[in-house]
């Protein structure tokens, strides 16, 4: 016969709200915590700004140093000679590709202004017949969208960069912490999980490991994705005889960077700019070619490409760019998806840890003392 006390319809709730006072306690002592983490970040960000971009450029040029490293050259000339080659490549695309764009933005957007007035007129006198004043205010709202897209598209993001580079100095340091982790950056995990010891050293270097290819791997990934994109998008401008299409290209490169949203408001700018220069029928042609390139990437392209390194829902990467923008504008929504896939990655591995755990401790329950199989080490 059972020992324990009877618990009363009291004594039950009373423990719910202990349970619920002893998370709530803790809910509002890590938002304290994270609130003063991005109250550092946010007055420190002249600092952190350059150290972002040296990482995400790490995540690029990073592997073919390590090739070069592994051909038997030494880390320094293995880096110098990719950072060369990345310097070249920057210089070649400022020269050619970036003025352009920049000299066409305000043209981009005026056209793509002038395409909603269009399609405006085209819903209220074409066969559809809807009355003005029930498009109007959202056609008004998708105007002005598009004018502040098309110019954070082609400048702002560039003016972001800016910011942190437009001054000598802060150009020099990108450039110098850029080298200084493509060259030396093969040996902070080892040091990490020295610095950790032997019980979390293991977890510690595991963590920052997936962190890094989590990160590595979506930039590549995108920038291959939004190459492809562009590349076809833009084939298909020069096709339709599109005067712009240039920019255009560059425009839908730029925004295959911001999942969905980026990808939407490039689009939409092509086909409303062409809708305007060119006529009806070639912005139809355009809106196909951007459907079938859409239903590409996202079925074909990032599922083959991506693999399971992102496994992020679609919610939460269109939250996640929604609230990196409202937050920090079009630096924000490029920088919510790598910040959410590495937090995603450390978590994941967190998660395998708690149910190996679990496991172990069942088949320890379950199994004789003197039969205990040794603890598993941890990762290397």
């Amino acid at each position: 016969m059972s020992n324990s006390p009877v618990r009363d319809r009291g004594s039950i709730i009373d423990n719910g709200f202990a349970v619920a006072q002893r998370w709530g306690i803790r809910i509002i002592v890590l938002a304290a915590a994270l609130f003063v983490v991005g109250w550092f970040v946010g007055r420190t960000w002249v600092v952190w700004f350059p150290v972002s971009l040296a990482l995400l450029f790490a995540t690029v040029l990073g592997p073919p140093t390590n090739r070069l490293r592994k051909l038997g050259l030494p880390s320094s000339a293995a880096a110098g000679a990719v950072m060369l080659g990345f310097l070249a490549a920057l210089v070649a695309l400022f020269a050619v590709l970036i003025p352009q764009l920049i000299k066409e933005a305000p043209e981009i957007a005026t056209q793509a202004a002038k395409g909603v007035a269009e399609v405006q007129v085209w819903l209220t006198a074409g066969p559809m017949g809807i009355e003005e004043g029930q498009i109007s205010n959202a056609l008004d709202a998708l105007e002005k969208w598009l004018k502040d897209s098309a110019l954070e598209l082609s400048s702002s993001a560039l003016s972001a960069i800016g910011v942190a580079t437009g001054v000598l100095l802060n150009t020099v340091l990108v450039l110098i912490l850029t080298f200084l982790i493509i060259k030396d950056g093969h040996r902070f995990l080892p040091w990490l999980e020295t610095l950790g010891g032997r019980r979390v050293g293991g977890h510690v270097r595991e963590m920052f490991a997936r962190a890094w290819d989590t990160l590595g791997g979506f930039i590549r990934t995108q920038a291959l994705v939004s190459l492809i994109d562009a590349t076809l998008i833009g084939a298909a401008l020069a096709f339709v005889g599109q005067p712009l299409w240039v920019p255009l290209a560059v425009i839908t490169f730029i925004g295959g960077f911001i999942p969905i949203i980026g990808a939407f408001a490039s689009g939409a700018i092509a086909v409303l700019v062409t809708l305007v220069t060119n006529s009806p029928k070639d912005a139809i042609i355009i809106l196909v070619v951007i459907v079938v390139v859409q239903q590409l990437e996202g079925n074909v392209l990032s599922p083959m490409l991506q693999g399971k390194t992102m496994n992020l829902h679609p919610a939460i990467v269109l939250m996640g760019v929604t609230g990196g923008g409202s937050l920090f504008g079009i630096t924000g929504a490029f920088l919510a998806i790598p910040v959410i896939a590495t937090v995603a990655a450390v978590l994941r591995y967190a998660n395998e840890m708690i149910e190996a755990t679990v496991a172990e401790s069942a088949a320890e329950a379950s199994t004789p003392t003197e039969q205990l199989a040794p603890t598993p080490e941890l990762p290397s």
